[in-house]
């Protein structure tokens, strides 16, 4: 951990002792807070099947199949967050319904790829490009896939780096009536230049339990080796787990290539009451020093393909040989700590001149929302993240809306409007915490050089917040609990 990020922690350690004198017995040494922890799901029914969660900038962003004709987007600076984190739809497809998104950044854009089926026809893989780097968009939809020969059945898609080269894995039917797993070059990341070829046909017997079934690849890539994960056997009985190839060979394209290991990876546990768990992506943990997996799974052996699955995440581990190691899912009673480098925990934050807490005005979830005071409570508009970002500052995003304090426009003088927008990183969204003693911090923006303050003193709910010079005065006291 830098030394920077020790200020940090220290800082708002020392302020969450010290919400109010009431509440300190006696000076003591600051004890460091108990890391978050979680249980499974994280997310719960019913858009919760086929997901990609990933991990950027600060927060965990997380999409899955929901059984509509929209894409539609979490984001939380928490595992635990994501159960409760508001969904935004950022792509309209005009499909008849959506299946299984994948979001994955590609030089400095993100990229929607996911199946859709239009008025009956074939299922086929569609794609959308953000503007820029948020993964929120806005996006474009690029169109169609066309990854097998006249327009095909193809679903499923991940896209695959191997060096400067970029490939879409997939699942579609071989003549031979098996659904098998293909890959096919790309020019660009929404354009194919060729349709895919088979590398992988359910073949072995743990592979067709239920109908033979070769779908939901995910690419996994560490220490110069690749690994492709996918889902076997039908997700319609409990049997549905995950199988691995490794590229062995030269020619990605080649199925000869493949070597695909002799069992599943992953698969039902019955003593935790966990069966099919499988359609799945690996992330990273916030500190980059764990690899951890989010799948679907049912809670009973009689649940198959519809809405009863829920999004599971776990930590995994590697074998000697290099090797993931997956493990076994683990129930929903168990709880996990959260992945390594995740410290933001929701707190309040209450002037001490108003006594009124930081509010997401208006419950507002849209760039450019208002924030203003109002009287403590226990909504989720009131929760805030503090998140380490650098030499000493933090960000601070409001759990209702995902978006970050932000001095407005970058404006320097006393009086600078605050509002929330979307997280960035930026040195406008940096906010150095300060400790003054009673439980009190200032929260001084690193663009501006200007406090948070209770503008005008006001101590009526929908009190403003502005920034002005720093001057350590009530209005610029906040407690951080």
């Amino acid at each position: 951990m830098s030394q920077s990020i020790r200020r940090v922690l220290s800082l708002v350690t020392a302020a969450l002792l010290g919400l109010s004198t009431a509440l300190v017995a006696r000076p003591g040494p600051a004890l460091a807070a108990p890391g978050p922890t979680f249980t499974n799901p994280v997310v719960d029914v019913p858009n919760s099947a086929d997901p990609t969660l990933t991990y950027y900038n600060g927060f965990y962003y997380y999409v899955a199949t929901t059984w509509s004709a929209d894409v539609v987007m979490r984001r939380s600076a928490t595992i635990a967050g994501l159960r409760t984190a508001t969904e935004q739809v950022v792509v309209r497809t005009g499909g008849t319904t959506m299946w299984a998104p994948h979001l994955e950044m590609i030089n400095n854009r993100w990229y929607l790829y996911y199946s859709i089926e239009q008025s009956g026809g074939a299922r086929r893989t569609h794609v959308a490009e953000s503007a820029g780097t948020d993964p929120l968009g806005p996006y474009t939809v690029r169109g169609i896939l066309n990854l097998m020969p006249n327009g095909g059945w193809a679903i499923d898609a991940a896209p695959l780096k191997l060096g400067t080269a970029l490939y879409m894995t997939f699942s579609a039917f071989h003549a031979d009536g098996l659904q098998s797993l293909y890959i096919a070059p790309m020019s660009n990341p929404y354009t194919a230049s060729a349709v895919g070829s088979r590398i992988s046909a359910p073949t072995l017997a743990w592979e067709t339990q239920n109908g033979a079934v070769n779908e939901g690849s995910f690419p996994l890539q560490r220490n110069g080796r690749t690994f492709l994960t996918y889902s076997a056997s039908h997700c319609n009985g409990p049997n549905y787990k995950l199988g691995m190839l490794e590229y062995t060979g030269t020619n990605p394209l080649a199925a000869s290539s493949w070597t695909k290991a002799a069992g599943p990876i992953f698969q039902r546990n019955d003593a935790a009451g966990v069966f099919g768990p499988g359609h799945h992506s690996f992330f990273t943990s916030p500190d980059g020093t764990e690899t951890w997996i989010a799948y679907h799974a049912n809670s009973s052996a009689s649940q198959g393909c519809g809405t009863t699955r829920t999004t599971r995440v776990q930590k995994i581990s590697w074998n000697a040989d290099g090797t993931p190691n997956l493990g076994v899912p683990v129930s929903t009673a168990t709880v996990l700590a959260a992945p390594s480098g995740e410290t933001a925990t929701p707190v309040r934050i209450r002037n001490q001149h108003s006594n009124l807490c930081l509010d997401d005005y208006n419950w507002v979830t849209t760039p450019g929302a208002e924030i203003r005071q109002w009287t403590c409570g226990t909504a989720a508009v009131q929760d805030w993240y503090l998140v380490p970002a650098a030499d000493g500052y933090v960000t601070i995003s409001n759990r209702n809306s995902g978006l970050c304090l932000d001095d407005k426009d970058w404006a320097t003088a006393p009086g600078s409007v605050v509002q929330q927008w979307t997280c960035n990183g930026l040195a406008v969204q940096q906010w150095k915490v300060t400790a003054v003693g009673d439980g009190y911090a200032t929260l001084q923006n690193r663009t501006s050089g200007l406090c948070l303050d209770n503008y005008n003193f006001g101590t009526a709910p929908g009190a403003e917040v502005r920034q002005w010079t720093c001057s350590g005065n009530n209005a610029q006291r906040w407690a951080i609990a």
